[in-house]
C-alpha cells in the first residue's frame, strides 16, 4: 500500500491557498489500518432531543456495508450499559448497504452541561455466526436550540466565553500529541473558556474528545477562510467543500461539545455568487445534521447578503486595532448590535462576535503603552471584552486568538516574525501581560444568562 500526500499550493486544490495560519504537510494525524470481513460497520450516530420534562429521545443510525459476494443474515447488537440493549436481524444482498435506524425513549439520565459533562458510550456489534465488527461510540445528552437571540443548552440561554484556537506548535507543527492538545485546553479553561472555536477547518477528534470529557462547547468550522469570489469560482470549489463538510459531520457529530456548524469564514458573502455557495453549504449542514445551528464568521457586516440563511449571526471585529482609531471598541459594538436589531433579517437572531482582539510581541514593553506592546494589548482586549460581554444584545466572543502561530509568508508577509500575533499566550504558551485581564473578565461574567424564556 502506498500513500501518496501533495501540499503544494494549485488550482486544484480550492481550498487549500496561502493564509492566515500554516497549512503543513504529510499526514498529521492517526491512521487506522483494519482487516475486512463479510459485513461492516461504517458508522455509528446518536441524534438525542428532549422529550417532556424528563424523557430523552434517542435516534441510533448505523450504516452496514455488505462486502460479500453472495447474500448475506447478520445480527446487529446495539448496547449502551445500563440504559438499553436491542438485537436486530438484517439480510443484505451480495455488496449491498444498508442504514438501519432504531428509536429508543429513555428517562433519568444525566444530562451533559459543561459543569458535569456526563458521557455514555454505545456499542454496535455486527455478526453471522459470531462477532465480525463492532463499532464504539461516545455521547452526551444535551440539546442545543436556538431562542431568539439566545443559544440554549439543555434549555438555559448559555453565554459564550470563548477563544480561536489553532493547531499549531513550535515542537509538532500541526501534529499535536495528546498532551499538548490537553494543555492547551487547560489554559482556556484557566482563562475561565467555556468554548473553542476551531479556526478554520475541523480538528483532529482527540481535541473533541477532550472537550466532551471537560465540557468545553466547540464551535466547528469547515476547511475555508478568506476566499475571494474568484476563488470560489474555482471548478474544484464546491466538490472540495461539500466533501470537507460531509467528513466533518460524519465523523464528529456524535460529540456532544460541538454545539455549532460552521463554514466559509470571512468568505465573499457580499456577492450574488458568494451567496448561491453559502446557500448549497447550509442547505448540506442541514441534511446532515438537523440537531444544531448553522453560522458563518463575517466580515462583511452590514453588507453581508447572507445573514438570513443561518441560525446565528457572527461577525469578527476588530475595533482599537484594523479599525479607525478614533473608533472604541464601545462604539463599534453598540453600532453593530443596533443594526442587527433593527434588520428584520438578523434582529431575532443570536449574535456572536466570533473573532476580536490585538496583536502584542511577547516581551515587546513601552512606556507609552504602543502597538505590538503588551502594554497596548492588555487595553484593546479590556475595552472590547467589556463592550461585547455588557452588552445583553450579545450571546458570546471568541478572542482572536489562544495562541501565536505560523502563518504563510506568500500572502502575509507585513506579519512581524511571520506569525499572527495576537495570542493570549505566545507559541510557546508563556503569558502575555494580558492572560491575567481576561482572566478577570471571563470569570467575572457567569456562564448562563439571567432571563425567564
Amino acid at each position: 500500500m502506498k500513500i501518496i500526500v501533495d501540499n503544494r499550493f494549485s488550482e486544484n486544490s480550492a481550498l487549500h491557498i496561502p493564509n492566515d495560519y500554516m497549512t503543513y504537510g504529510g499526514i498529521n494525524r492517526g491512521i487506522v489500518l483494519e482487516h475486512l470481513k463479510k459485513a461492516y460497520i461504517e458508522y455509528l450516530h446518536v441524534e438525542v432531543g428532549k422529550a417532556g420534562k424528563n424523557g430523552w429521545k434517542v435516534l441510533l443510525t448505523t450504516k452496514i456495508n455488505g462486502i460479500s459476494d453472495s447474500a448475506e443474515r447478520y445480527t446487529l447488537r446495539l448496547q449502551a450499559d445500563p440504559l438499553f440493549t436491542d438485537e436486530i436481524a438484517i439480510d443484505l444482498e451480495a455488496n449491498e448497504s444498508r442504514i438501519v435506524q432504531k428509536e429508543i425513549y429513555l428517562e433519568n439520565v444525566s444530562e451533559w452541561t459543561p459543569e458535569n459533562p456526563v458521557l455514555y458510550k454505545v456499542r454496535a456489534i455486527l455478526s453471522d455466526t459470531e462477532p465480525m465488527d463492532d463499532l464504539i461510540e461516545r455521547f452526551g445528552f444535551r440539546e442545543i436550540k436556538v431562542s431568539g437571540k439566545y443559544i440554549l443548552l439543555n434549555g438555559r440561554p448559555i453565554r459564550i466565553k470563548g477563544f480561536n484556537r489553532h493547531e499549531d506548535h513550535p515542537l509538532f507543527g500541526c501534529a499535536m500529541p495528546l498532551q499538548a492538545i490537553e494543555q492547551d485546553i487547560q489554559i482556556a479553561m484557566d482563562l475561565g473558556a467555556n468554548a473553542i472555536r476551531t479556526s478554520h477547518y475541523p480538528n483532529d477528534e482527540l481535541f473533541l474528545d477532550l472537550c466532551d470529557e471537560q465540557g468545553i462547547l466547540v464551535w466547528e468550522e469547515s476547511h475555508a477562510r478568506g476566499l475571494k469570489e474568484y476563488h470560489m469560482q474555482n471548478p474544484y470549489f464546491q466538490k472540495q467543500s461539500e466533501d470537507c463538510i460531509r467528513e466533518m459531520v460524519m465523523n464528529h457529530k456524535n460529540h456532544p461539545c460541538i454545539f455549532v456548524w460552521g463554514i466559509l469564514n470571512e468568505c465573499a458573502s457580499e456577492t450574488l455568487y458568494g451567496r448561491d455557495c453559502y446557500t448549497k453549504q447550509y442547505r448540506q449542514l442541514k441534511e446532515l445534521d438537523r440537531t444544531r445551528p448553522r453560522t458563518s464568521a463575517s466580515n462583511k457586516h452590514k453588507k453581508d447578503i447572507c445573514l438570513d440563511i443561518p441560525e446565528i449571526v457572527s461577525f469578527n471585529l476588530y475595533p482599537e486595532w484594523y479599525s479607525d482609531q478614533n473608533e472604541t471598541a464601545v462604539d463599534c459594538i453598540q453600532d453593530m448590535m443596533q443594526w442587527i436589531r433593527n434588520n428584520p433579517v438578523t434582529r431575532n437572531k443570536p449574535f456572536i462576535v466570533s473573532e476580536i482582539g490585538a496583536g502584542a510581541l511577547y516581551g515587546y514593553h513601552t512606556r507609552t503603552k504602543d502597538k505590538w506592546s503588551e502594554e497596548y494589548q492588555c487595553i484593546a482586549l479590556e475595552h472590547q471584552l467589556r463592550a461585547v460581554l455588557e452588552s445583553a444584545e450579545c450571546c458570546g466572543v471568541f478572542i482572536w486568538q489562544l495562541t501565536d502561530v505560523r502563518i504563510s509568508r506568500e500572502r502575509f508577509e507585513n506579519r512581524p516574525r511571520t506569525m499572527n500575533n495576537k495570542g493570549i499566550v505566545d507559541e510557546y504558551r508563556r503569558p502575555k501581560m494580558s492572560y491575567e485581564i481576561v482572566k478577570d473578565i471571563f470569570i467575572s461574567y457567569d456562564d448562563y444568562f439571567e432571563t425567564n424564556l
